[in-house]
């Protein structure tokens, strides 16, 4: 199924304004729904929206199905007399209303959860009941890991005893019956998070406004995913894995990058007619209307590195499943629509897989302009089918880009564009990738705010002070609704 001519903005969950610290499923999520409707816009791209962990990292999630915590609207847990408004004012959120400030969260959103479930379990007994049913092929596992987690210090679950971490059956039982509470909490939590998600597609669906998600190919070592699921995974008869996720050496990086995702057992996986993913990408199906499936080149080809190696580089080329598995989650799946994140330069064999797929890939704008040679990131080159985005959630922002590009590219940015000071160069930009032939445009909220590299999202590589940054409260304007809306309908957008 294609995408129709259209385009979105990227804007990250946890970067929504609010009191409470982050981004929410309240209020400041239904206005800018309401906002993307008045700008003219189809598409609202999020990234992943599951629990995060060490490094606040929405690609390294406990878990592929489950929802974050922290964007439980909290307002709405007053309103449903779960919560008070002393007890939520009580804490502390962070001092600065444009980062997040996860050290804080973790500390204090957890203890009114834990209210709410107090309050909540048995009043919405029914209600939970039919959840944990609709969701009984991951919701107790995930709701037993995270008691776990808990239990043992919040330790990776290959450091658990040899019992629980291989899941013997007597200790699983112990488990469950003396992590109990916990296992309730967790179990409400979801409740909450999905009876919120639900009214806030429901709301988009309303305002022509679809959800785009992001489906990282590879999950977290210490995620319920691989505890669960060993079988489906390259992990020895303990449990460790023995090969890990990366990318080799290359011109950015002369050590490649160590993922130190684990890397899946396609061969045993084939076997179920790869039942694992049908149903991790059903469940993504339940949160997105479009899903991006990143790292798409994995499926062809993946680089893997043995585990306990210090970088990337002793690693080698194995084939991956190509068609055996994109075809099925493109015929299983008729109704979604997916992105290949195909970028990179792709071998033959990865344009082959993309074109048999049928699935659009990406360009990315800020890539397009090397003074030095030619690149297929121009527009002119487009195909139809393919999704043009001015920047990802791992690139700078437009602005970023402009300020720190060499001279001579940002002068063939300029000579292709026509870029100008009375229009803007951020807006040129944004024109560029609006006019395109690509059947879908895309690019950061950063942008249409003409925000500079210090509300970057993500820096590939640092370890330290992204996932953090949030739009100011009064920022979006009906004003720069109208703007966008005008050149949305210029280009038949």
């Amino acid at each position: 199924m294609s995408i129709k001519r259209s385009s979105g903005i990227l804007m990250p969950l946890y970067a929504l304004p609010s009191p409470y610290g982050i981004g929410t499923l309240g209020k400041a999520a239904r206005d800018y729904v309401d906002f993307l409707s008045q700008a003219g816009q189809s598409w609202w791209q999020m990234l992943p929206v599951g629990p995060t962990s060490y490094g606040d990292s929405p690609y390294q999630s406990p878990s592929t199905y489950a929802g974050n915590p922290y964007y439980i609207d909290l307002d709405r847990l007053v309103a449903d007399r779960l919560l008070t408004r002393a007890e939520i004012d009580a804490l502390a959120w962070g001092d600065d209303p444009e980062r997040v400030d996860y050290g804080k969260l973790y500390e204090n959103r957890f203890t009114l959860l834990q209210k709410a479930t107090d309050r909540g379990w048995e009043r919405d007994a029914d209600q939970v009941a039919a959840f944990v049913k609709e969701n009984a092929g991951w919701l107790p596992d995930y709701a037993l890991f995270m008691a776990l987690k808990r239990h043992f210090g919040m330790a990776c679950w290959l450091d658990w005893p040899e019992a629980i971490r291989l899941r013997k059956p007597a200790a699983v039982a112990r488990y469950r019956e003396a992590l109990a509470q916990d296992i309730r909490l967790f179990t409400y939590i979801q409740y909450l998070f999905f009876t919120q998600w639900a009214d806030l597609r429901d709301y988009a669906h309303k305002k022509g406004v679809g959800i785009l998600g992001d489906l990282p190919i590879y999950v977290a070592l210490d995620s319920v995913d691989v505890w669960a699921s060993p079988e489906s995974f390259q992990l020895d008869e303990k449990g460790f894995p023995t090969a890990v996720a990366g990318v080799p050496p290359d011109y950015f990086s002369e050590d490649g990058q160590l993922w130190g995702n684990p890397l899946y057992d396609y061969e045993t996986m084939a076997r179920d007619g790869y039942a694992w993913w049908i149903r991790r990408v059903d469940g993504a199906a339940k949160l997105y209307d479009v899903i991006r499936i990143d790292h798409f080149r994995g499926f062809d080809t993946y680089w893997s590195v043995p585990y306990g190696a210090k970088t990337a580089k002793s690693g080698h080329w194995v084939k991956g499943p190509g068609m055996a598995l994109v075809g099925v989650l493109r015929d299983w799946f008729s109704n979604i629509r997916f992105i290949a994140e195909d970028l990179g330069e792709p071998s033959p064999d990865v344009v082959k897989l993309l074109k048999e797929s049928g699935f659009p890939g990406m360009k990315v704008l800020e890539f397009a302009f090397d003074a030095k040679e030619s690149s297929d990131y121009l527009p002119h080159t487009y195909p139809q089918n393919c999704v043009c985005y001015g920047g990802t959630h791992d690139n700078e922002t437009l602005l970023g880009w402009l300020e720190g590009a060499d001279p001579a590219d940002r002068q063939k940015a300029v000579d292709y564009l026509g870029l100008n000071q009375q229009e803007g160069y951020v807006w040129g930009l944004i024109r560029g990738g609006m006019s395109s032939v690509a059947d879908l445009f895309v690019t950061q909220m950063q942008d249409y705010l003409e925000l500079d590299n210090t509300a970057r999202t993500n820096t590939p590589g640092l370890a330290e002070g992204n996932w953090q940054w949030r739009m100011a409260a009064d920022a979006l304007t009906p004003a720069l609704a109208k703007k966008i809306a005008k050149l949305t309908k210029l280009y038949d957008r």
